[in-house]
């Protein structure tokens, strides 16, 4: 499913708690905002969120990615090969994520690629299950829409389980806007017709 929107006001909290998942499916969203639009606003600050024992991040360096692929796992993702997680994590245009200071380690991320002109989409946006429902998602994200933004990049897309996609309509995010249908791969349904 493919969610679009038109990123404006101030969000409300939100509170978002993870079940263990039934099944995994994806839907792609999307959020696309004029260009002359005002700063992404922001429903906390870096300084508050530090407060808080949490410092943003916003390169690679000093995160631990057995640590990043513990949060992974603990939200339902397999668990990764650490050198593809670098791999992709040098792939990566945009990168966000949360270190907890009394632990050292990284309790919420998030990640875009794209072509840095037109077009991205975030992936693996998790917040470790302890850390959930105190706003790091939020925090997260909106920094990552604001990154984009100020990049001058419309057309913002994401996968999401169907589960979690009221966490992002608040965000600007809507679902199969004017009718469009994302697509993906899939090796599952593909049938050799030439045999």
């Amino acid at each position: 499913m493919l969610l679009r929107g038109i990123i404006s006001s101030p969000l409300p909290s939100l509170r978002l708690r993870l079940k263990p998942k039934p099944e995994t499916r994806n839907v792609v969203v999307s959020s696309q905002t004029p260009t002359n639009t005002k700063p992404y606003p922001l429903s906390i600050s870096d300084e508050a969120l530090e407060s808080r024992g949490f410092v943003l991040r916003r390169s690679a360096d000093g995160l631990n990615l057995d640590d990043l692929n513990g949060v992974f796992v603990a939200v339902g993702f397999p668990k990764r090969d650490p050198e593809k997680i670098r791999v992709a994590l040098e792939n990566t245009e945009s990168l966000l994520w949360v270190e907890y200071l009394r632990t050292r380690r990284p309790v919420a991320f998030a990640r875009a690629t794209g072509d840095g002109v037109f077009n991205a989409i975030i992936w693996d946006v998790v917040v470790d299950p302890s850390f959930q429902g105190v706003g790091l998602g939020k925090a997260v994200m909106e920094r990552m829409i604001s990154e984009l933004l100020e990049k001058g990049i419309v057309n913002i897309a994401l996968y999401s389980e169907p589960r979690v996609l009221g966490f992002y309509r608040p965000l600007g995010f809507v679902a199969d806007p004017d009718g469009i249908r994302g697509m993906v791969f899939s090796r599952k349904n593909k049938k050799n017709k030439n045999k």
